[in-house]
């Protein structure tokens, strides 16, 4: 799983995070806030929302394609035809 890192991040310090954890919270509401500890980043605030949405299981391509509205969609595929060549063992 790659890591994808976040445009533009609200970060606050530990203190900033201690002293005003309001703001923190209204920050959290358009996108994560990044707490540094001595200047590296060490916990990320996240609405409830934004939360559920990164945990929330992945579908499966077959659970996409079980769904009613694949039903109505028609899929015609190439057939793949590549040709296997010898190996070159010299």
């Amino acid at each position: 799983m790659s890591r994808q890192e976040p445009e533009n991040p609200k970060t606050m310090t530990s203190r900033e995070f201690n002293q005003d954890t309001s703001l923190a919270k209204r920050a959290a509401r358009s996108g994560p806030v990044i707490i540094t500890d001595r200047g590296k980043p060490a916990h990320v605030l996240l609405s409830y929302e934004a939360y559920l949405q990164m945990v929330e299981p992945q579908k499966s391509i077959a659970d996409l394609l079980a769904c009613s509205a694949a039903a109505e969609v028609e899929l015609e595929l190439p057939r793949f035809e590549d040709k296997a060549r010898p190996a070159d063992l010299t």
